[in-house]
């Protein structure tokens, strides 16, 4: 087996390799934009459902099922004001913002976490001011959503705060049948607080770039066995070359004037 047949598996393995690597990282992308597509659908689907009882979406077992995420629920009860927690970190407004959480006792007893909005960042650790909720009996209107982990870097947050809505961890502060598998976005309560907070943005119908990266991937691909049979090809040309030799070019003789020949003529006749 010659070198140059060896050299050339090892090219058309090396393509295979990356061909590999490119369609594992299109089905990636691929998987990403399925999921996507699903999360925009589900959005669609309850974002501007009709409100219906906490009941009927969170059972006994205080679980959130992920086809009711976004749905509004209708909450009756009071707000447990002096349980307040807020969450710190969050994007909004282009700062670094408060999300504002307050327990809601429902009609059926349970506890369910409300989070009524944002408030900027202050001179310090903390907002300067926090609109209080109302108190006695409100109608509240919120939108499903589950709870988040714990920070993996083990961050912690000052008294009062939370660095994440994970909700066993404020269900430790709270007292009450705290419901842990989901909690609620405000969209309207009534009677409303004195002062209104910052509210949400509606989730972005945006599909992203996973479909066109997922297409890039397989083009890479292609254009791996298609760079590789340009080298294999280049050496087969350069070797035939080598084999066959090139013939030498033949020196032209230049072409004499004609005058010139008339005179030479007379020349030697003389």
């Amino acid at each position: 087996m010659s070198a140059r047949f060896i050299r050339w598996t090892v090219y058309v393995l090396i393509a295979i390799g990356f061909a590999v690597a490119c369609v594992f990282l299109s089905n990636w992308q691929f998987e990403r934009n399925e999921s996507r597509a699903a999360q925009i659908e589900l959005v669609e689907q309850n974002y501007d459902a009709d409100p219906a009882p906490l009941a009927d979406f969170i059972g006994a077992d205080g679980e959130l099922d992920p086809a009711d995420e976004w749905h509004p629920v209708l909450l009756r009860g009071e707000y447990q004001a002096d349980e307040q927690v807020l969450v710190r970190n969050r994007p909004h407004g282009g700062t670094s913002a408060f999300e504002v959480l307050v327990p809601f006792r429902d009609v059926d007893g349970r506890v369910f976490i409300v989070d009524r909005g944002w408030v900027p960042p202050g001179d310090g650790d903390s907002p300067d001011a926090v609109p209080a909720p109302p108190s006695g009996e409100v109608e509240v209107i919120v939108r499903l959503r589950p709870g988040e982990q714990l920070p993996a870097s083990g961050r912690g947050a000052p008294e009062g705060q939370v660095p994440t809505i994970h909700l066993p961890s404020i269900a430790e502060r709270v007292d009450g049948d705290v419901i842990t598998g989901a909690y609620g976005r405000m969209v309207s309560e009534d009677p409303a607080g004195a002062s209104a907070l910052g509210g949400f943005d509606s989730p972005t119908d945006d599909p992203g770039p996973h479909l066109s990266y997922a297409i890039q991937w397989i083009l890479f691909a292609l254009m791996g066995f298609i760079f590789i049979g340009y080298i294999i090809r280049t050496e087969i040309v350069k070797h035939r070359e080598e084999v066959e030799g090139v013939p030498a070019p033949v020196a032209k003789r230049p072409r004499r004037d004609h005058d010139a020949s008339v005179e030479d003529e007379l020349l030697d006749a003389r």
